[in-house]
């Protein structure tokens, strides 16, 4: 089992409230959903209006698919014209790697969370 994971950092400059972000933030995160079978949530930067924080994941059984997808996803986000890709990182986490010890205390909540799932799957 492989899992991808990719955070994205997203500025949305013509944003003037928090509707208007999550008007883009919802668009981006059905489309990448719906054209790449991703799971993609908000996970930073939720009260800034012009600043979006995104979390996505891929499932597979090849390292070469999940970043393939997760390339895709990349581009589909820097195709809309609503915003621009300010910074992003990509893991692709193995079965193997996917244990989760006592050594990990600089995780948060969410890091640990994700571990203890992909933990439980393995």
């Amino acid at each position: 089992m492989v899992i991808g994971v990719m955070q994205i950092e997203l500025d949305i400059p013509g944003a003037m409230s928090l509707k208007d972000k999550r008007r883009v933030v919802k668009s981006i995160k059905d489309s990448c959903h719906r054209h790449h079978m991703v799971s993609v949530a908000e996970v930073g930067a939720l009260d800034v209006w012009n600043r979006a924080m995104l979390g996505v994941s891929v499932v597979s059984n090849s390292g070469m698919v999940a970043g393939q997808v997760l390339d895709r996803v990349t581009e589909r986000v820097r195709s809309v014209l609503d915003c621009e890709v300010v910074d992003s990182s990509r893991e692709i986490l193995r079965g193997d790697s996917l244990v989760v010890t006592e050594e990990r205390d600089g995780l948060d909540g969410l890091e640990r969370e994700m571990y203890a799932r992909a933990e439980a799957v393995v």
